[in-house]
C-alpha cells in the first residue's frame, strides 16, 4: 500500500466500515496507534508522520476480526491486501 493521503483515507474509511472510530490524539505513544481494550476505537498519534499512521492502522487490521461482509466494493482490494499478508505473516 503506497503512503499516501488516499491510502490513510482508504484505511479510515475501512475501519468506519468494520464499525472501528479512528481518533486522532496526542499522547504518549510507543507505536504509532493503539486501539483501547474492549472496544472499537483506535488511537493514532497525531503528530506522526504520514507513513507511520498507515503502518500502524495496517498492523492493527492484520490483528483484527474483520466482517467480509461488511466491505463495500470500493474497499474490497484493501481487504484482499489484507487476507494476503496474513497469509505471508
Amino acid at each position: 500500500m503506497p503512503f499516501t493521503q488516499s491510502s490513510l483515507t482508504k484505511l479510515e474509511e475501512f475501519f468506519k466500515e468494520q464499525g472501528y472510530k479512528v481518533r486522532y490524539e496526542k499522547g504518549s505513544f510507543r507505536t504509532g496507534a493503539c486501539m483501547l481494550q474492549t472496544t472499537k476505537v483506535v488511537v493514532v498519534n497525531k503528530f506522526s508522520n504520514l507513513e507511520i499512521k498507515i503502518q500502524s492502522l495496517w498492523n492493527i487490521l492484520l490483528d483484527i476480526e474483520i466482517d467480509s461482509e461488511a466491505i463495500s466494493e470500493k474497499l474490497l482490494p484493501i481487504y484482499e491486501e489484507v487476507l494476503k499478508s496474513k497469509i505471508i505473516a
